[in-house]
């Protein structure tokens, strides 16, 4: 059975920044599909049931969910309409997968609709991070778990954070943008907000993977697309600024050929908790 619900409001989007579904796959897609597997496995989720995937973006994690557990049937929300549109496109599992457009903060769903929820690098970016989980968790059954991952914009992404670091040498201005301003994102935030959320025996660590590019081009292009805060940021950059970032970018990657294949780093902080059997207001 998949679950559906009228259309539903998505959190407000700047810059057209998670406008362009096909350029955020080439930017972030990748990464996506590399973590997505991680989340299954490290929120238990159980072979059968429904689940609730929060900010599903590109359909990375839904589709991750339907080919690990194959008796599962997942919604996916996010306010994007372009997502929505693009992975209802790549649907290999019409019967057990779907997407719509919704809010995290504003789910309209009866309370206890889903066996479990999963998001899957949203959660920084949700405005109301606590409204956003007590929905969750009203739509989540008794005893069900609430999972999420966010990237470790601080330290563990090496992509973005090369990037960025570079960008403050660069231009000093570039360091209200960074990333590691975001909440979230630092070891314990996801466990507290779990904690402050009522959920039970949370539990946090981080996951890590390896992304592999097979030249600096496979690297730098993606971020011209305009595609999250990174691709925002450049957009706001004249020819020789973009140039200058460029070059110290590869720099700082000491990549000393173009078509040098490299492999970078990555992780993100990774949080379960479970619903409390006997439900109380928080």
């Amino acid at each position: 059975m998949i679950l559906a619900a009228p259309g539903l409001r998505g959190q407000d989007t700047e810059n057209n920044m998670f406008a362009n579904a096909e350029a955020y796959e080439r930017f972030m897609g990748r990464w996506s599909r590399l973590v997505a597997p991680l989340l299954v496995h490290f929120a238990g989720i159980p072979d059968a049931g429904e689940v609730l995937d929060v900010g599903s973006g590109t359909g990375s994690l839904a589709f991750s969910i339907a080919k690990q557990r194959i008796h599962s049937h997942v919604l996916g929300i996010d306010p994007s309409k372009e997502y929505v549109e693009y992975a209802n496109s790549q649907n290999s599992f019409p019967d057990r997968v779907s997407f719509q457009i919704g809010d995290a903060q504003q789910l309209r769903f009866p309370d206890a609709t889903f066996q479990t929820s999963v998001s899957l690098l949203v959660f920084n970016f949700i405005p109301d991070t606590k409204k956003a989980l007590s929905e969750i968790r009203r739509v989540t059954k008794a005893g069900g778990r609430i999972s999420a991952a966010v990237w470790d914009y601080g330290e563990g992404m090496r992509m973005l954070r090369v990037f960025w670091d570079a960008a403050a040498s660069v231009e000093a201005a570039a360091v209200k943008h960074d990333e590691k301003h975001m909440p979230l994102c630092r070891a314990g935030e996801l466990a507290q907000l779990w904690k402050q959320g009522g959920l039970e025996h949370v539990h946090e660590q981080p996951l890590d993977i390896t992304m592999r590019f097979e030249s600096f081009t496979d690297y730098w292009d993606p971020f011209l697309l305009g595609q999250g805060p990174a691709g925002a940021y450049i957009q706001s950059l004249d020819g020789d600024r973009l140039g200058a970032l460029r070059c110290e970018v590869k720099r700082r990657l000491s990549v000393t050929a173009d078509d040098a294949p490299f492999a970078l780093p990555a992780r993100v902080w990774a949080v379960r908790g479970a619903v409390p059997t006997h439900r109380r207001k928080v």
